[in-house]
């Protein structure tokens, strides 16, 4: 890997711009907290989970986005710039709101 673009093949498939590493550092400075410990204690989440997004392995779910804000009185929007997430909006896929066998859901009103 001789070229300092290409990223290693397990790290999250990330828009451009994306830096976790930006939010977390804006929450840690924002709250006066001294490390990532201190934050993971303030979000009320295991410290693993802090190092995974930090090292680009576990996104930063809807949920710890909430949590973030519920902490930091910062939006939803400003906390997605500070990520890097610029889009205007988030789109859902469809699939994610079907049913995964509409079969099994009649086989039950017998």
């Amino acid at each position: 890997m001789n070229n300092p673009h290409e990223q290693p093949a397990n790290l999250l498939n990330e828009p451009a711009g994306y830096d976790p590493n930006n939010l977390l550092d804006s929450l840690i400075e924002r709250l006066n907290l001294k490390n990532d410990a201190a934050l993971s204690r303030a979000l009320e989440v295991a410290p693993p989970v802090i190092s995974k997004i930090r090292h680009r392995r576990l996104p930063v779910g809807a949920s710890l986005l909430i949590r973030m804000h519920e902490v930091s009185d910062l939006t939803i929007r400003e906390l997605r710039i500070l990520m890097g997430d610029r889009r205007e909006k988030f789109r859902i896929s469809d699939k994610q709101f079907k049913p995964k066998n509409a079969a099994s859901d009649t086989a039950s009103d017998d």
